[in-house]
């Protein structure tokens, strides 16, 4: 989970990315997990809570489970599946919805045997790139953003209370701005032992510049804010750097994490 900087993915679609993680102003511990596998073209950040060191365990714990499932099922496509397939969606979607399902229980059955890891858990987002575009997993409040043609797009939907009350109401900007219970999420990794995980597919575009990150980044910049530094900056690695500095400048209240990855081209291409 070092800082990353700008390379380029070997084989299948082309990425060009960078990443980094910040403690923040205001905790003293980092529960944020972050990785990119470059051989499975796979991006993930975590979110974890809990207290203490068990939110440290759930985030990381759920990059590695889900590292371990794509390694395993990269090497051998004929490898038994803890979770059956769901035949309405393509191999590559169910093999991402089974990774973060099998990291969903792994978490959950640690937390049952160990009393100091009750409570454990973590939001995950997973940016898959594929030939022909790319796969967004995602559960609790972690966001994935896509930049094109000068627009920011918000490709995941928070799973949170804060969410949930603005789809059923229109509240107003201030309501939003005061909501009383912003950091209340209600599906994460760990919660229960079954999860559901939302996923889409998106064709992607030669310069496809996206954004993964927890909510101690986009909880404290304003997208377009997010936008202006991204499309801003001389490179991939700069913008991360400010992104996180932009976040603790607004007072850094939580962990920040942030990946950004640029879809270069394919080598089939």
């Amino acid at each position: 989970m070092d800082n990353l900087s700008d390379r380029i993915v070997g084989s299948g679609p082309l990425v060009e990315f960078a990443g980094d993680t910040n403690v923040g102003m205001k905790r003293n511990h980092n529960e944020d997990y972050f990785s990119v596998f470059e051989d499975e073209n796979l991006y993930i950040v975590a979110d974890g809570m809990g207290g203490h060191s068990s939110g440290e365990v759930a985030s990381r714990m759920a990059v590695e489970t889900i590292r371990e499932f794509f390694t395993s099922t990269g090497a051998d496509p004929e490898a038994t599946w803890p979770y059956k397939m769901d035949k309405h969606r393509g191999y590559e979607e169910n093999r991402l919805i089974t990774g973060v399902k099998l990291a969903n229980l792994r978490i959950f059955e640690a937390a049952q045997r160990d009393a100091k890891y009750r409570g454990m858990g973590t939001t995950i987002v997973v940016l898959f790139f594929v030939e022909e575009g790319i796969y967004v997993g995602h559960v609790g409040d972690s966001r994935i953003y896509r930049v094109r043609e000068g627009k920011l797009e918000q490709l995941t939907e928070d799973h949170s209370l804060l969410n949930d009350y603005i789809k059923m109401k229109k509240l107003t900007e201030w309501e939003i701005a005061n909501f009383p219970h912003k950091n209340v999420i209600v599906r994460a990794l760990g919660m229960k032992d079954t999860v559901k995980v939302d996923t889409r597919f998106e064709a992607a575009q030669k310069g496809d510049l996206f954004l993964l990150c927890s909510d101690g980044l986009s909880g404290m910049v304003p997208d377009e804010e997010l936008f202006k530094i991204v499309s801003g900056a001389p490179d991939l690695k700069s913008a991360v750097s400010e992104l996180i500095a932009k976040a603790n400048a607004a007072g850094g209240t939580d962990n920040i994490t942030c990946v950004l990855a640029r879809w270069v081209g394919s080598n089939g291409a």
